[in-house]
């Protein structure tokens, strides 16, 4: 179980600073999100009452820690028609809380921001039965999955759009192994945007040279109408990575917004050994990838120095303002 004084003794030590969301844009759809923060005027915020915001953002990500049991993910489940690993995916609108007490209108995948997990292995043949019930015409894009044209999801190019209360099936072999996305492909600006977002991950056949990882994680990035969110939450809501000291974790970066973001863990370098799906030949380190619109990045953390370490969009209006932390930030404490 977590330890929250610990948390605070590694905190400290780290010199990690989180605080609370507070600038806020307006969505289209008149929601409040969290936005570009202002250049603090000289009637602003005291330097007493600046930290207790960053404090108070601190004790809500410490008092949550664990409580979002599905934010780094759930898998899709399947069913089999005989080799054919089948899944379902309901399009619709709902509500999604994006922060503390602040919510959206979103367009989800099975009721989720990002959809679930599509998990399967290279060769695989997959079955997607995709319904829409959303008030506006959809289609589903499989992101660097290489597909059969009549199944790559662009409506009035490949297929008709699937129009609200009717389905889609795409069908297709799971050729080529790595991180991959699916998404919305029709009022691609909107839908994505609002949450219309999953990853699509095929497993190699072969397993021999895939590295040995204790942990994987999913942080899909997005920027628009649901605000600066890493796997559809913003910060103090994101949830972080606890790993133990030793342990090697694999993260999948996947870009879903419209802006560039340089994700940065403090305190030790990141391994990337994958883009866009494809294996690196020659590996190299960071600890500030940059990860543009529609790529997916893998990387490789060795956790050697305890800790709570920052984890967060280096543009820093994505991250921090005189109010405290918020948006693409989370954290990797290592015990």
């Amino acid at each position: 179980m977590f330890n929250r004084r610990r948390f605070l003794k590694f905190a400290s030590a780290a010199g990690l600073a989180l605080g609370v969301a507070a600038p806020k844009i307006i969505s289209h759809a008149g929601v409040e999100l969290p936005g570009t923060p202002q250049r603090p005027s000289q009637d602003g915020p005291t330097a007493d009452q600046m930290d207790a915001e960053h404090e108070q953002g601190v004790k809500y990500f410490l008092d949550n820690i664990g409580k979002d049991t599905e934010y780094w993910g759930v898998d899709m489940p399947y069913t089999l028609d005989g080799d054919v690993k089948v899944f379902d995916v309901t399009c619709t609108e709902e509500a999604w809380e994006v922060s503390p007490g602040m919510s959206v209108n979103a367009m989800l995948y099975n009721g989720r921001v990002p959809g679930p997990t599509i998990r399967v292995k290279e060769g695989d043949n997959v079955r997607i039965n995709v319904k829409n019930e959303m008030t506006q015409s959809t289609a589903i894009h499989f992101h660097g999955v290489h597909t059969p044209n009549s199944m790559d999801g662009v409506p009035f190019v490949t297929q008709p759009v699937i129009k609200p209360g009717a389905s889609f099936v795409y069908e297709f072999n799971a050729k080529n192994a790595g991180t991959h996305m699916y998404h919305s492909h029709h009022n691609a600006a909107e839908q994505v945007s609002r949450g219309q977002m999953g990853a699509f991950i095929i497993e190699p056949a072969d397993l021999t040279n895939e590295p040995r990882v204790d942990a994987d994680y999913v942080m899909m990035l997005n920027d628009a109408a649901i605000g600066l969110t890493i796997n559809g939450k913003s910060f103090p809501a994101t949830q972080p990575i606890l790993a133990k000291k030793g342990d090697r974790i694999r993260v999948r970066y996947m870009n879903e917004g419209f802006q560039i973001h340089p994700m940065h863990l403090h305190g030790m370098y990141q391994l990337v050994i994958a883009k866009d799906g494809a294996r690196l030949p020659a590996p190299y380190l960071a600890d500030t990838l940059n990860v543009a619109p529609g790529e997916r990045y893998d990387v490789i953390i060795d956790c050697q120095e305890p800790g709570a370490w920052a984890f967060h969009c280096h543009l820093l209006t994505h991250a921090e303002s005189n109010h405290g932390m918020f948006g693409m930030v989370t954290a990797l404490v290592i015990q």
